[in-house]
């Protein structure tokens, strides 16, 4: 689990900085499409600015590694909305559409210790590393079932075809919703996927239906429990530790909801930046081959590094007046924390533009960093690492079959991933 996204149109126009001579453009089309040098410039001229957000919301972008890892760990930056200064909260524009009026909204992206604490340590004994590698068979099923649907047509596209469903049934599967209600799921998150730069009504319907269903499969769960995350919710907060209605529902949405397109992008921006790149994915590709699994294991990682599914952090309001990066932040200002500009700074990785699959000094902030770390990660890495291994090996003449300035990127603030990724090979 990572932090949710957070619907936010990118905008059509032009965003530069006031009063800074020279400022790159913000969230428009074209910053989406490559935000790197923008990011670059911010770093070095404007690396903590305030800056006006296409909804309105005004916020401080963080953009350096070292002031980004600070911020994502000060406790001084709450998670909790209510903190926000402004009333911009209340209309829902930091947050996921529907998810306060659906009663949402207490799960561990939005709370604070010691809320945080316990409702954390409950997930934590259900999802457990153990329940991870014992899922890594279902992940593989799912992973071939789903190239076999396109492996005999010589084309596909990734997002739709592969990136999308994979995370989706895997973690219904692991959370225990039924196979037959699972389409429903598919559907659901579809639309928080499509609205993504549009109107955010869809996204609010989707969240309400979400949220009927699980109120419905937790009372299922607690009438006959299985071997399912759900039921180990439910048993850990009935081994004393208690978990309301509301808290299991908003806990198994946002494992759902924070889980599936973080690993949808994670899948569709690495194998994008491995096509544009034929070397680093031979030598993949030669080390899968020889069933070698290391060189697999940290190009991960640098796909997360280097074009990670996360592109900003999501919202942190000051709780408190705070110095950062040399700029003073007061109490109720949202701060953005750039993943995707620190994960670049040439001030703590070498040759930060270059795609090296097998580097190894490699702290990215890919999944955050402090008590928000990214509780699904090993679920997510299991996820790409099957994904990018069955394509490259199944599938080994792969090539994109669009020139890539036909590629668009979904709009939205937060997260970062491509609406299409067409693809030719052989016919299999």
């Amino acid at each position: 689990m990572h932090d949710q996204p957070s619907r936010v149109p990118a905008a059509p126009g032009a965003r530069g900085i006031p009063g800074i001579p020279g400022a790159p453009e913000l969230f428009t089309w074209e910053f989406a499409t490559d935000p790197y040098p923008a990011y670059a410039w911010l770093r070095e001229h404007a690396p903590v600015h305030r800056t006006r957000l296409p909804s309105g919301v005004e916020a401080w972008l963080v953009t350096r590694y070292a002031d980004a890892r600070q911020a994502l760990a000060d406790q001084r930056l709450s998670k909790n909305p209510a903190h926000h200064d402004e009333p911009a909260h209340a209309k829902g524009k930091t947050g996921i559409p529907g998810e306060r009026k659906a009663e949402l909204m207490t799960h561990l992206l939005n709370i604070d210790p010691p809320d945080h604490t316990r409702l954390r340590r409950l997930v934590s004994k259900a999802f457990t590393p153990r329940r991870v590698a014992g899922f890594a068979p279902r992940v593989q099923e799912l992973t071939d079932g789903l190239i076999d649907g396109f492996a005999r047509r010589g084309h596909a596209d990734l997002i739709h075809e592969f990136a999308f469903p994979l995370p989706i049934y895997a973690i219904c599967d692991m959370l225990g919703v039924p196979r037959e209600d699972q389409d429903d799921f598919r559907d659901w998150a579809g639309m928080m996927i499509r609205h993504g730069g549009g109107p955010r009504g869809g996204v609010a319907r989707s969240v309400k239906r979400m949220r009927g269903y699980l109120a419905e499969l937790i009372h299922r769960k607690r009438e006959a429990p299985g071997d399912d995350l759900i039921s180990g919710l439910i048993r850990a907060s009935d081994h004393g530790e208690h978990l309301t209605g509301n808290e299991a529902a908003a806990m198994a949405f946002i494992l759902l909801f924070a889980g599936f397109e973080t690993t949808v992008n994670l899948i569709g921006n690495g194998t994008y930046a491995l096509l544009r790149d034929p070397g680093q994915r031979r030598r993949l590709q030669d080390s899968l081959a020889a069933g070698e699994t290391g060189l697999l294991a940290t190009g991960v990682e640098e796909l997360l590094r280097y074009d990670g599914p996360v592109e900003l952090a999501t919202w942190r309001f000051a709780t408190e007046p705070l110095t950062l990066g040399g700029r003073d932040i007061s109490t109720g200002d949202p701060v953005l924390v750039v993943l995707a500009a620190a994960d670049r700074d040439p001030e703590r990785f070498a040759e930060p533009d270059t795609l090296d699959l097998a580097r190894r000094d490699n702290p990215h902030l890919g999944y955050g960093h402090g008590i928000h770390y990214c509780l699904g990660a090993p679920l997510a890495r299991l996820e790409g690492q099957t994904a990018l291994a069955a394509l490259l090996g199944r599938l080994p003449d792969l090539r994109l079959a669009v020139d890539p300035s036909e590629l668009r990127w979904r709009g939205g603030l937060i997260m970062r991933g491509l609406r299409t990724l067409p693809v030719e090979f052989t016919p299999r």
